[in-house]
């Protein structure tokens, strides 16, 4: 399926980050049965999205258990093209469904560690860094401080803990362990976790405070990434000698692979604060990849669901300004990763969903339902021939 788009000179591709709007045909597989990540934020009264509504989110094919009670007071034709994006990866994790959104389906699952790491390999990491390590298993990042920073600070060690994502996360409390420090140890991870211990992402996770009432984690925060087996859309765009700018996740992501230019960001405002400070500029042409965070860490993975409904408003207060401000050759796409279901109780992980494609402006039919697309690459082909840029993803 093609999806006709005019040859634009910039493309935003917004990526709310766990915005999942169903659960997938093969969700009972990952465990996820019944999850839906937006009829969950529907339901609660801090949800207020018009503008997504207009760009034709609640008109997607398997929404209709998800309709909030403002649609009725909302009039007007659609102004975008809608669909919905079927994830064909083997996983359900930020890396892999990054990757795929950018071209790139990854047939195997990466690595994950539901009993922790091998001792063997916390041995020979505790003496590559000069820390003792403690915990070793899968934990919520914000229980495992809570319950462990006191002895972490009692005994100068490092928090080590995992998830149901392939990840190998490190927490220090920055009194004690400077986050350089932190960051030191991270590079060494990643450099040792080779083969079949290859985890998608090594996260630095610093916090601070004296005791278990006071310990927060801090907007220090760093991934270290596996960098893309193949080329993606980003090395694509960049080799055809287009401007590929990475917001927020996006650097770690694909580990500054294909990217011209990356900005860092402390969460959801920052990050579309710096998306307002690029489109304000005239310097630039193709693509500006932004990755909102806070959907996923702050509310989904919490099971927050008022939090993650009022992101959700925050972010469409925004687009109502963003919309009317752009250029005539400039399209915008949002899309997502995959779900982090706030009300699903079966665990705190993500969610195996099906994830929106709205799209506005340059060359966009409006009121246009693309239906449900297999593979979250229809993305990475529709901005690409958007850019006039060949496709060639893997």
């Amino acid at each position: 399926m093609k999806s006709d788009i005019s040859t634009a000179k910039r493309v935003f591709f917004m990526i709310m980050d766990s915005f999942g709007i169903g659960a997938a045909p093969d969700a009972a597989a990952f465990g996820d049965e019944g999850s839906d990540t937006l009829r969950a934020v529907s339901g609660s009264p801090r949800l207020f999205c018009p503008n997504l509504a207009r760009l034709g989110l609640f008109a997607i094919e398997g929404t209709e258990e998800a309709q909030p009670a403002f649609l009725d007071a909302l009039s007007g034709e659609c102004a975008g093209s809608y669909g919905r994006l079927r994830e064909l990866s083997a996983g359900k994790d930020t890396i892999i469904g990054h990757w795929e959104l950018a071209g790139l389906v990854s047939a195997k699952p990466m690595p994950v560690f539901p009993e922790g790491f091998p001792a063997d390999f916390i041995a020979a990491f505790e003496k590559a860094v000069g820390h003792r390590c403690i915990v070793n298993r899968p934990y919520s990042g914000t229980k495992v401080i809570e319950e462990y920073g006191e002895q972490a600070l009692r005994e100068n060690a490092l928090i080590v803990y995992t998830s149901a994502d392939s990840v190998f996360q490190i927490a220090a409390n920055e009194s004690q362990i400077p986050v350089e420090e932190l960051y030191r140890c991270c590079e060494i991870a990643r450099n040792m976790l080779t083969g079949d211990l290859a985890v998608g992402r090594v996260i630095a996770r610093p916090f601070e405070g004296t005791d278990r009432k006071s310990f927060r984690r801090t907007e220090r925060r760093h991934d270290y990434a596996l960098s893309p087996p193949a080329p993606t859309m980003l090395d694509i765009l960049r080799d055809a000698g287009r401007d590929v700018i990475g917001v927020g996740k996006i650097g770690d992501i694909f580990n500054g692979q294909g990217l011209t230019e990356s900005h860092r960001t402390t969460g959801n405002l920052d990050g579309l604060i710096t998306t307002d400070e690029i489109a304000a500029r005239n310097d630039w042409s193709g693509l500006c990849f932004v990755n909102l965070v806070d959907f996923d860490m702050l509310y989904g993975h919490r099971r927050n669901i008022d939090g993650y409904a009022q992101a959700v408003t925050d972010f469409d207060a925004w687009l109502s300004i963003f919309m009317d401000s752009m250029c005539e050759d400039d399209l915008l796409v949002i899309s997502a990763d995959h779900g982090c279901d706030p009300s699903f109780s079966a665990h705190t992980d993500h969610t195996r969903e099906y994830v929106p494609l709205l799209m506005y402006g340059c060359g966009v039919e409006k009121g246009r339902d693309l239906g449900t697309v297999d593979g979250f690459g229809f993305a990475a082909e529709t901005i690409l021939r958007a850019l006039g840029t060949e496709c060639r993803t893997a």
